[in-house]
């Protein structure tokens, strides 16, 4: 079974929170545990994760927070899953360097993996975020 992990699945619903409302505001961690039921610890290290994979932009002070790095509509469901995961392989074979059998199914698995990656190019922030 293909399965993304927790942190990946608690980023997408920390981010279509904050895509669902105003962009320009700030959202802390200590909120989004409130808003979402998440234990802080784990959205801090959530936050962290997607401020690295440059989704979201820290702000620092009192008064600061996270916001999206761009707008919702431009940010893909690609570009999160590959900021917390990396890139999207769906066996060894599909993979950028490839496996060392190289045999006669390696091609079908690297059109599915395609496949995959085309579908979570299109999905945006904002479709995730309208459910």
């Amino acid at each position: 079974m293909l399965r993304i992990t927790k942190i990946t699945d608690y980023g997408f619903v920390l981010l279509a929170y904050m895509a669902s409302h105003d962009q320009d505001l700030l959202h802390n961690a200590k909120d989004l545990s409130a808003t979402s039921g998440l234990a802080l610890p784990t959205v801090s290290k959530v936050l962290k994760i997607l401020t690295q994979g440059k989704i979201l932009k820290s702000h620092q002070g009192s008064k600061g927070g996270y916001s999206l790095s761009r707008p919702a509509g431009e940010i893909t469901a690609l570009e999160i899953l590959e900021a917390v995961e990396g890139p999207v392989a769906i066996t060894d074979c599909s993979s950028i360097k490839g496996c060392e059998r190289n045999c006669q199914v390696s091609p079908s698995w690297q059109k599915v993996n395609g496949t995959v990656i085309r579908s979570l190019k299109e999905l945006t922030l904002v479709d995730m975020a309208r459910g």
